[in-house]
């Protein structure tokens, strides 16, 4: 896709992937970016360092929290309203989770909200939009554990597995009619979020694969998306595992059971502090 002159929406922008892409993409020369996140000023601080960057761009921030529809669709309505359009909606907002079968329901509950819904609720608002605009882009981010698994994450697991086949559902339903749709699916980057799981099983099992830093993942985002490409990955490794996993799911699952099992006697037998 073309991304210079661009009107870019971006969820999830004050930190980690979404800021990373924010400025990655006022690189790109876009004409406009509007930044959304719960955290205000986090957000408010990477809207103003890139209009000191680039001054050209319009870049604005939004505090909505993406869980609401009627917040979306406000953000979408008044963006649409300024701007004339969106090209891309990148439905970037996402959480954790954490836990097994011990999980709370409430965790559960808002993974699902934030890691899917949000990306159903921003969807209603925007595909409508661009589909009888002509066209447009809308690119949800999920994760290499919604086409793998997270070790000792099941609402994480579940609920990246269900946000790609929600961007799958799309793709194909409005793929031919002017939409086109992208699924970003990092592995192992190095944000708050990824540096909030060590020493669990979850952060851990991501932390023993390659991370790389933020700004390098962007550059593969970026390239993905200029590229048309519907899945969007920054590591190599995850293709490579996918294609494992669906050829022997059973050698597959084994294979992960023998991970974990090293991962927790690594965990056991570290020095601790």
């Amino acid at each position: 896709m073309e991304l210079t002159g661009a009107v870019v929406v971006i969820t999830g922008a004050g930190h980690g992937i979404g800021a990373g892409l924010a400025r990655r993409l006022a690189g790109e020369g876009v004409e406009a970016l509007v930044l959304v996140d719960r955290d205000g000023p986090a957000v408010a601080q990477v809207a103003s360092e890139l209009r000191a960057g680039y001054p050209r761009l319009r870049a604005t921030e939004v505090t909505a929290d993406v869980v609401d529809p009627e917040q979306v669709e406000a953000f979408v309505a008044r963006t649409w309203s300024v701007l004339g359009r969106i090209d891309l909606f990148v439905a970037n907002a996402g959480v954790a989770g954490g836990g097994g079968l011990e999980a709370s329901d409430d965790v559960w509950s808002h993974t699902w909200d934030v890691n899917v819904m949000a990306h159903v609720h921003a969807a209603r608002a925007v595909v409508p939009r661009m589909v009888a605009h002509g066209g447009g882009a809308f690119v949800t981010t999920a994760s290499a554990a919604g086409l793998l698994t997270n070790l000792g994450n099941a609402p994480y697991s579940v609920t990246k597995h269900a946000a790609v086949a929600f961007a799958e559902w799309l793709a194909i339903t409005y793929g031919e009619r002017g939409l086109y749709v992208a699924c970003i699916c990092p592995m192992g980057v190095d944000t708050d979020l990824l540096r909030s799981g060590v020493g669990t099983l979850e952060g851990e099992s991501v932390a023993a694969l390659p991370v790389m830093s933020v700004e390098d993942a962007a550059d593969s985002i970026v390239d993905g998306l200029r590229a048309g490409r519907f899945l969007v990955i920054t590591h190599p490794e995850t293709a490579q595992y996918e294609l494992f996993r669906v050829a022997d799911r059973d050698r597959w699952i084994a294979g992960m059971q023998r991970q974990q099992h090293k991962i927790l006697d690594a965990m056991r037998t570290r020095p601790r502090d």
